[in-house]
């Protein structure tokens, strides 16, 4: 460790846009050049975009050490919750950070996607270990949005990860939930921080039959298709998926999102750095839960008659 390094807070990066991303590198460079903490990084080694709070139980992981300035790193081949449980094992690192920062993701994550985001699982799976966590995404803008971008949102949410290793050096940092931090588009001119709650925008998302897995486009992160591709791969796995007589699809977005206005979402829209506290679970609005709690004996009554 460098001179002093061990009073410093010990943070570590994942994310779920790979360990080469523009977002975890320009985070990773913000947090190391403010020199006010240990920085860990612990990332999947290739994109795992969407795929949730998915595991790794039948294979082992390989891990491997990458070069970070300033930063001790690993790239691992699982998702972005393996990342952060191996990362708090204490198999790669000598002891368990204090903060995970998961991001930044290329691409909002609010509402219904948050279920999906891999970005918000590797926040996720730390708060299940017990350590405080914070996802961050940037609401990326294809054609619009720059890569240096992702540098300015970091430093926007420089504030936050500083107080909250504050609120846990005196040991009043709340313990029941984690943080989720959308950046808006324009983050130049944000209108500051405003804590939301998770709304209800999804993409309508259908599917489309393809002949090989180059056409149609690649689905990105920010749910939008990159519609570049090769045309020799193109025919080599259209041959061969003819000669293997299999179907093939792929997802495409076919609506746009909808909100309600108090939702994380609609705030983003308007500018704000959206500040969403998340819990594990996602329990049933309260109007629902007493529905189910008058509903079920009714269900068991049925049964009990027709026995």
């Amino acid at each position: 460790m460098e001179n002093g390094s061990e009073h410093k807070p010990t943070v570590m990066v994942t994310n779920d846009d790979g360990i080469d991303a523009p977002g975890l590198r320009s985070l990773v460079h913000v947090l190391v050049s403010s020199n006010l903490f240990n920085v860990l990084v612990c990332a999947p080694d290739s994109e795992k975009s969407a795929v949730s709070h998915s595991v790794s139980w039948q294979r082992a992981l390989s891990v491997k050490k990458v070069e970070i300035s300033g930063a001790t790193a690993f790239a691992v081949s699982g998702t972005p919750a393996d990342s952060t449980s191996i990362g708090l094992s204490k198999t790669l690192f000598p002891s368990v950070p204090d903060l995970v920062v998961s991001g930044i993701n290329m691409g909002s994550n609010c509402g219904y996607h948050i279920v999906y985001s891999g970005t918000v699982a590797g926040a996720r799976e730390a708060f299940f270990n017990g350590v405080p966590s914070v996802s961050l995404s940037y609401e990326w803008v294809r054609g619009k949005s720059e890569v240096d971008n992702f540098i300015l949102a970091a430093e926007a949410c420089m504030p936050i990860i500083t107080a909250i290793l504050a609120e846990i050096k005196n040991k009043t940092y709340r313990q029941n939930c984690f943080l989720n931090i959308d950046v808006p588009a324009d983050v130049t001119n944000h209108k500051g921080y405003r804590l939301t709650k998770q709304g209800k925008s999804v993409y309508k998302m259908g599917w489309k039959q393809v002949t090989s897995e180059a056409q149609g486009g690649r689905m990105l992160s920010t749910m939008t298709m990159d519609s570049s591709t090769s045309t020799e791969v193109c025919v080599q796995e259209c041959a061969s998926s003819t000669q293997e007589e299999h179907l093939l699809f792929k997802r495409e977005v076919r609506g746009a999102q909808v909100d309600d206005e108090a939702g994380d979402y609609s705030f983003l829209q308007q500018g704000y750095i959206t500040v969403t506290p998340l819990g594990a679970l996602s329990p049933a609005a309260i109007d629902d839960v007493e529905f189910f709690k008058g509903w079920l004996p009714g269900v068991c009554d049925h049964v009990s008659s027709s026995s």
